[in-house]
């Protein structure tokens, strides 16, 4: 193999001043101090740069989210409130900003990868995205960063067909609420059970509807599931579902708790399945769609855990096998 790309780091300094209220809240910002140190660990083997994003305009939030959310969202942050619908979903007066500039990591990497064809983007971001809705936060999740990140992709680009892989341990049902219906965007995600698991969507009779029946892809895994059925759902199902959507840009949404470390799932991957998702993924994106993928971070709670697989999977989409 040889290592022959560049690594875009898309990340803020701002996304440290979410405060959720202080350690007893999972999502904090040492999170994306750990990410930052494992990746500079790359850098004698790979071309590490980091970008910072820019905040993008309020029309392209709109593609996703109400008008009126936006504006309760903000009111809420400026008021002084701790959280906005749900205690989980811990704020500050500067919460409703950082939350447009993490949406900005995503539309940040996609102009990179427009520009300069064949590299590699990770986004480190907070907050997450994956369980925002169209007008409800969930999940310490405000704006879908990966949603709007596909809607910017098809519409300033003009790349229509977008799929979408979600291996964090919790269902976007954010995301999918978004697509259900859309025959242009493929959803695929590997979760854990929602009989057991928040937000309790993500079941496989999910599978989208009207235009975009078919086009959902849930694959529920039983805790205690670990690399030996994320690796068949890959190789069975993913894979092929990819391959037979024929998207034009890949986005990821990139969650790693379902570590065996990490107490937000009863799931038990290893450090070294998120380099065999890694590689997995970058092959898909250089046969399919020219290189075009782009990863934004979702879950991932043991700092330890965290750092080690998200260098892990960042060697992985790196790889360039001979």
């Amino acid at each position: 193999m040889v290592w022959d790309f560049k690594l875009f780091h898309i990340t803020h300094s701002r996304y440290l001043l979410h405060d959720t209220g202080g350690a007893d809240h999972p999502e904090t910002p040492e999170r994306l101090r750990v990410i930052a140190s494992a990746l500079a660990g790359l850098n004698g083997c790979c071309r590490l740069l980091t970008v910072e994003p820019t905040p993008p305009e309020k029309e392209w939030l709109l593609t996703v989210h109400a008008a009126e959310y936006l504006l309760r969202f903000e009111e809420v942050a400026l008021s002084g409130r701790s959280y906005l619908g749900h205690p989980d979903n811990q704020l500050c007066y500067e919460s409703f900003e950082i939350a447009i500039l993490a949406t900005g990591a995503g539309l940040t990497g996609i102009d990179l990868l427009e520009k300069e064809a064949g590299s590699r983007v990770f986004c480190s971001v907070r907050p997450p995205g994956h369980h925002a809705e169209k007008t409800v936060a969930l999940g310490f999740c405000f704006f879908n960063n990966v949603a709007i990140a596909a809607r910017y992709w098809q519409i300033k680009y003009a790349r229509r067909r977008i799929a979408i892989i979600d291996f964090d341990a919790h269902h976007g049902n954010g995301i999918q609420s978004t697509f259900e219906e859309d025959p242009d965007v493929l959803y695929v995600s590997t979760h854990e059970h929602p009989t057991f698991s928040f937000p309790g969507t993500g079941y496989a009779e999910e599978i989208g509807t009207g235009a975009g029946e078919g086009t959902i892809l849930n694959i529920p895994l039983l805790p205690g599931a670990g690399d030996a059925e994320v690796k068949n759902a890959f190789v069975e199902q993913i894979i092929p579902a990819v391959e037979k959507f024929r998207p034009e840009a890949l986005i990821i949404a990139a969650g790693f708790d379902g570590h065996q470390l990490d107490d937000m799932s009863g799931l038990l991957f290893s450090t070294e399945l998120y380099g065999y998702l890694g590689r997995k993924i970058a092959a898909l994106g250089d046969r399919l769609c020219e290189g075009r993928v782009i990863s934004i971070l979702e879950g991932g709670y043991h700092l330890p855990s965290l750092g080690a697989s998200v260098k892990e999977y960042c060697r992985g989409i790196m790889e360039r096998r001979k």
